[in-house]
C-alpha cells in the first residue's frame, strides 16, 4: 500500500491501474485496484484530508474539496486556474459539442473565438482532434485528458446535464437543415410568385 501511495503522491497526472501496478511493482491490475480501495478505506477511517479519485482514465491522489480554500491560499491556484467568462463559455461549448469546428463555436457564441481557442490550447484544455470533411477541411476541436483531470471528471458523460446538452451529430444536422429551410422560405425570392432559382 505504501508503494501505491508513494507513486500516486509524486505523479503529476492520473495514472491507470496498469501504470500503478508497473511503477509499484505489483502482481497485476487487480491488485493495484484492490490497494487503491484499501487506501481509501484507510483515509476515510483516519478522517484524512486525502482521497484517491478516479479521474480521466486513471487514479489520482487528491485532497478533499473541504480543504481547497486553504490550499488555494498556499499555492495561489485561483489566479492560475481562473478562466475568463468568454474562455469558460468557449470551453463549455467544446466540451458539450465536441468534436466541433471554430465556425460552429462562433455560430453558437455569435462572436469570434480564435483567441479563446488559442488560450485554451495553451493551457492544455483543448486540442485539435482532426479535420472536418466540409469545404476547406477546418480543424475539429475537442477537450483533452487534462481537462477531465482538472475538473475531476471520469469522462464526458460525467459533465453536468450531459444527456440534455450533448446533441448527437445527427440531431445537429437535422436542426441545421430545418434552419436552412426556414431561411429559404423567409427570403423575398421564395415569396415572389413566378420567380424560381
Amino acid at each position: 500500500m505504501a508503494r501505491v501511495e508513494a507513486v500516486l503522491f509524486v505523479a503529476d497526472t492520473a495514472l491507470t491501474a496498469k501504470k500503478i501496478a508497473q511503477l509499484a511493482t505489483l502482481a497485476d491490475v487487480a491488485e493495484a485496484k484492490r490497494l487503491v480501495d484499501q487506501l481509501n478505506v484507510a483515509y476515510d477511517s483516519d478522517d484524512s484530508a486525502f482521497r484517491i479519485e478516479r479521474v480521466a482514465s486513471g487514479f489520482r491522489l487528491l485532497t478533499k474539496p473541504l480543504f481547497s480554500f486553504w490550499l488555494g491560499k498556499l499555492h495561489q491556484r485561483q489566479a492560475e486556474l481562473k478562466l475568463t467568462p468568454p474562455a469558460l463559455e468557449t470551453l463549455a461549448i467544446v466540451a458539450y459539442r465536441q468534436p466541433i469546428t471554430r465556425a460552429d463555436i462562433e455560430k453558437i457564441r455569435r462572436v469570434q473565438c480564435a483567441d479563446m481557442l488559442k488560450q485554451l490550447m495553451e493551457r492544455g484544455l483543448v486540442r485539435i482532434g482532426g479535420e472536418d470533411d466540409s469545404l476547406g477541411r477546418p480543424f475539429l476541436y475537442e477537450t483533452t485528458r487534462q481537462f477531465l483531470e482538472l475538473f475531476g471528471l471520469r469522462g464526458l458523460e460525467a459533465l453536468p446535464m450531459a444527456e440534455s446538452l450533448r446533441k448527437p451529430k445527427a440531431t445537429l444536422a437535422v436542426a441545421n437543415e430545418s434552419e436552412d429551410a426556414e431561411s429559404d422560405q423567409s427570403s423575398p425570392a421564395a415569396d415572389a410568385p413566378g420567380i424560381s432559382e
